[in-house]
């Protein structure tokens, strides 16, 4: 009986010996040198025509997707909200319909922008101070007041200023239905083109009211939507001191200035024009334009 259960026991362990080299070989590497796969529940997948086990290498897993992305592979990718919308600038052309806040034209690069006119009174003193600093401006012209006023338009054409668009009327375009807003940019754009014989290349929003409307009729009629990255609100009259202290400020490398000839009393606009314009030019910045 001893000899029995000797015999049963080696039995036993060269069964466990052969079962032990046959897991080994399974989860081995086969000759094509691709590990075997096991399945789901634990064994070895065995086509019936080859008696050692076949490998089945896992694939990829798919690329993790993002709510939101229809299904493509990769999230899309978002502006730094840290940094402004704004296009490339300077001897690059800017992005059809994208909104310029400023300038690029070299180390302390800047442009001065008039809005609201021409105005009668105002405009011709504006061109004085300019033609007297040698600055080139950019001036934001109303239809209406163009239609009115179109020998002023070509002295400022003459002079080497350039007009931009400012709409028929000066009306709030974003919370106007795309027909009349097309109304409004094309009638500016006719009544200077009349005048000047120039087609304006660059659009300003009045209240700097952007829509997707007006920047798609940017793009179809060619102009560049045109912003402002300091606003003294002159505006509003708050005091030389206050206009000329904000533009001082605030001003640097690529900013675009905002000041008005039109739309009102503009006496203070041009008393911080004759302090402003001198300072700026003797702190080292230069006069470009969009």
């Amino acid at each position: 009986m001893g000899s029995g259960k000797s015999r049963s026991g080696a039995t036993r362990r060269a069964v466990l010996v052969v079962g032990g080299v046959t897991l080994l070989a399974a989860v081995w590497r086969d000759p094509s040198g691709h590990p075997s796969s096991a399945d789901p529940a634990g064994g070895i997948h065995v086509d019936a025509a080859h008696p050692h086990p076949t490998a089945h290498p896992t694939p990829p897993p798919h690329p993790t997707r993002r709510a939101g992305t229809a299904g493509r592979a990769h999230p899309a990718r978002h502006a730094d909200p840290q940094k402004p919308p704004r296009r490339p600038r300077g001897p690059r052309r800017d992005e059809p319909g994208e909104i310029v806040y400023h300038v690029r034209d070299g180390r302390k690069g800047i442009a001065l922008t008039i809005d609201d006119g021409p105005s009668p009174e105002y405009t011709p003193q504006v061109l004085r101070l300019l033609e007297k600093y040698r600055v080139t401006a950019t001036f934001s012209m109303i239809g209406l007041e163009v239609a009115a006023c179109p020998g002023l338009v070509r002295e400022v054409a003459a002079a080497g200023h350039k007009i931009a668009n400012h709409t028929w009327s000066h009306l709030d375009l974003a919370a106007l239905p795309p027909v009349t807003v097309a109304d409004q940019m094309d009638r500016a754009t006719g009544a200077i083109h009349q005048v000047t014989g120039r087609e304006p290349a660059l659009f300003r929003a009045p209240y700097g009211a952007w829509s997707p409307a007006v920047l798609e009729r940017c793009v179809r009629s060619g102009m560049t939507p045109l912003d402002w990255s300091v606003d003294p609100r002159d505006w509003s009259r708050p005091g030389v001191t206050s206009i000329v202290s904000n533009i001082m400020r605030n001003t640097r490398t690529g900013s675009i200035i905002l000041e008005h000839d039109g739309g009102g009393n503009r006496a203070q606009t041009i008393a911080a024009l004759k302090i402003v314009l001198p300072r700026l030019l003797a702190s080292g910045y230069h006069f470009t334009t969009p």
